[in-house]
């Protein structure tokens, strides 16, 4: 029998393994300074202002560079890029460990944001470039989906053991071996792929995107905080109005950044869209469950980090069983539907819990979860298989800015839909600064005699549960919307295997080609 030359062998699934460490540290930084954040404070001694911006400029710059990144990528090869990123993100974090002020850490966690959006969508596209087998892509991207969700979980952890047992710096050096080994074996292991015309880099586009994501992001992450303040919303509609012109810009350009076709393949289009709507589903949750554990139930930091640990068992497993369901002839439409489906009834556990459900909290994260890798591990393999490989750079970080935007989102609007219904559950009586937050109301109960601090705190964590009770119906009825519209989106639209090194999805409704 002859050996299929599209499947992948022991030298791409060692491959991959060398490229789950980048990808595992790089999502492990969103979270990795929850616990040090106070050692930092006591050292360098920054003020409000550069605390906030230590915490998140990371982030910030990630998120605004990944389409920029992408599609560099695309041009000067994806290898040679991660390979860049993977040294600057080695030399920011030592920077960022030995950083004797507050403005060294910033800059170093700036690098560290510009290092990690040339990892994450040059991550992807050698997983697209490596594995061409429909099969076994999904089961690369399953695992590829698995690493980067439970990365962000192990942050936290990760921070607050470190933080207990050294100095706030060594959350930053365990970068240091895994950037090492993938710059060693990289080169070795990985193949070097790139769009062999691509014609001149639309440097235009790079400012155009830039102001479009990050007011929008920056917008969204603020509100669930501070609500609809001016500011805030003025951001966004900026963000939207540079977005409309990147898009402009995009349609007209003769080497446009983000190519126009990618999104005529019949599968991309809808999988970008419901990988956007699964990320609001996951990240809408988040802002809950975590002053849930702490807040609600009095756990510290650091147990909280590892009682949300246990959800992961269940993200480990799903993304595998739903490649393999795919794999032997489930129809792709209707195992994305019972993912959108079972995360819809991890908010319905969700929206059943008290003020002193720990165990049905964290199964509800757990089913949440587990469906929503489902979800995004399917997706990611259809949005990849249906981009030609020269722009799997380009298609892989449309995809991550998806779900960055949805992150946001969900945190903003569920975050919005918790904290009114808190506000409203809250008695009158209660002074101004409980009324606004759960954290408001514990430094103020804190400051209480006796019953009058203890009936305050009581009031809060109900309200607090009552809020979260809310924003988890919103968000099971919104995943059930995206249930419906995966099935009826992706109900004709399969992958197939690449020909002529260019993955495409066929529409198989009557009126496809």
């Amino acid at each position: 029998m002859t050996p299929n030359p599209n499947r992948a062998g022991r030298r791409e699934w060692t491959a991959l393994v060398v490229l789950m460490l980048p990808l595992l540290l790089v999502s492990m930084d969103v979270s990795v300074l929850y616990f040090a954040v106070p050692e930092i404070s006591a050292d360098l001694e920054p003020t409000g202002t550069q605390q906030l911006w230590i915490f998140d400029i990371y982030g910030f710059v990630l998120a605004g560079l990944l389409m920029t990144m992408g599609a560099l990528g695309d041009r000067i090869g994806r290898r040679r890029l991660l390979l860049c990123g993977a040294a600057a993100f080695g030399t920011a974090s030592l920077l960022a460990a030995y950083a004797q002020s507050a403005e060294t850490l910033i800059v170093a966690r700036a690098v560290l944001g510009i290092g990690g959006a040339t990892l994450m969508p040059s991550t992807m596209a050698l997983v697209r470039t490596m594995f061409t087998d429909p099969g076994q892509r999904a089961k690369a991207i399953g695992l590829w989906s698995g690493v980067m969700t439970g990365g962000i979980a192990l942050g936290s952890v990760m921070s607050g053991l470190l933080v207990e047992h050294f100095w706030w710096g060594s959350v930053f050096l365990v970068n240091l071996p895994a950037m090492a080994l993938l710059l060693v074996l990289g080169p070795l292991l990985l193949p070097e792929s790139r769009n062999p015309s691509p014609g001149r880099f639309d440097w235009p586009s790079v400012p155009l995107s830039l102001a479009a994501v990050l007011p929008v992001v920056y917008g969204l992450k603020e509100l669930p905080s501070e609500g609809w303040n001016v500011r805030y919303v003025v951001s966004i509609t900026l963000g939207l109005l540079f977005a409309a012109l990147f898009v402009h810009r995009q349609r007209t350009a003769r080497s446009p950044m983000i190519p126009p076709l990618l999104f005529r393949g019949h599968g991309f289009s809808p999988a970008l869209a419901l990988n956007t709507l699964s990320a609001f589903g996951m990240m809408g949750s988040a802002i809950f469950t975590t002053q849930y554990l702490q807040s609600v139930l009095g756990r510290s930091a650091l147990e909280a980090a590892l009682w949300s640990l246990l959800p992961s068992v269940l993200i480990g497993v799903a993304a595998p069983v739903a490649a393999t369901l795919v794999q032997r002839g489930a129809e792709r439409a209707h195992v994305v539907t019972a993912g959108f489906v079972i995360s819809a009834c991890g908010y319905g556990l969700l929206a059943l819990a008290g003020t002193d459900s720990l165990w049905l909290v964290l199964a509800a994260c757990g089913v949440m979860a587990a469906g929503i890798v489902v979800v995004m591990s399917l997706l990611t393999d259809l949005a990849l298989g249906s981009a030609p490989v020269d722009r799997a750079g380009s298609a892989s970080s449309l995809l991550e800015t998806g779900t960055e935007f949805g992150g946001a989102l969900g945190m903003a609007a569920l975050g919005s839909i918790g904290t009114a219904v808190y506000r409203h559950a809250m008695p009158d009586s209660a002074p101004e600064p409980a009324r606004e937050t759960l954290g408001g109301a514990l430094a103020v109960a804190a400051e209480l005699p006796g019953r009058a601090g203890d009936a305050l705190v009581t009031a809060a964590r109900e309200a607090f549960t009552d809020g979260m009770r809310g924003a988890a119906v919103a968000g099971a009825l919104l995943l059930l919307v995206a249930a419906g519209i995966a099935v009826a989106g992706l109900q004709h639209i399969r992958v197939r295997p690449d020909t002529e090194n260019a993955g495409r999805a066929e529409d198989l409704s009557p009126s496809g080609v």
